[in-house]
């Protein structure tokens, strides 16, 4: 059986995860490693070395248990997932590609949300690449949504919802499509009525990554 191991930088969006693999990946055995101290290390300053040690550390122990692949599940660490694939000779997919190339393929104007600055900095840089890799220039607007992590991370999961909904309605006049940065953002797009999409990575990435592990079996 294919093992895939999901390296996440916060618990909330394990159970998140969890669900989608059973519906997308039935067949695939998942593991979950955490560092849950990573996005806050990155917001004090963190050197880029130090997180790739932190993350090239959960990569060797999810080889060592057997697993086939990886999956980066926070947009705050998907800069390093190159480095990570090309040191372990596994591949080490991104949650946030497929919602990128979604987001960039028919939309001019584009509106990233997001809790924090250490995922949206992140997030707008991997959709002003793919752009590029389709021959577009966007316009992007970043937005971080003051308050909402920190609700979010002390258990108030509602008032996370409430502040990241009025953060895309806000945005909904202005944008042909809004892209949600953070995987545990997700619950908040389904309080909403909007007349523009709303992407999030869990969904389109998982979705992606049983492609890309179909294509392979199939391959072998």
């Amino acid at each position: 059986m294919t093992r895939l191991a999901m390296l996440h930088t916060g618990a909330v969006v394990i159970p998140t995860f969890t669900e989608l693999a059973a519906h997308q990946l039935p067949t695939v055995e998942i593991q979950h490693l955490l560092d849950d101290r990573i996005v806050s290390d990155l917001g004090r300053g963190a050197e880029r070395t130090d997180i790739a040690t932190r993350l090239a550390a959960l990569g060797r122990a999810a080889k060592t248990s057997g697993a086939d692949a990886i999956v980066f599940t926070c947009s705050s660490i998907s800069g390093y997932a190159a480095a990570l694939e090309d040191d372990l000779g596994l591949p080490v997919f991104r949650i946030d590609e497929a919602m990128a190339d979604e987001a960039v393929r028919g939309a001019q104007r584009i509106s990233v949300i997001a809790t924090l600055e250490t995922t949206l900095l992140p997030t707008a840089a991997l959709l002003r690449e793919r752009a590029a890799g389709q021959g577009k220039q966007p316009e992007i607007t970043e937005v971080v949504v003051p308050g909402a992590f920190e609700a979010v991370t002390g258990g108030d999961r509602d008032r996370h919802d409430a502040l990241v909904a009025q953060a895309i309605t806000d945005q909904a006049g202005r944008s042909d499509v809004i892209v949600l940065a953070q995987a545990s953002m997700a619950s908040a797009a389904a309080k909403t009525q909007v007349d523009v999409p709303v992407l999030t990575s869990p969904e389109l990435g998982i979705r992606r990554v049983a492609e890309l592990l179909a294509r392979s079996e199939a391959s072998r």
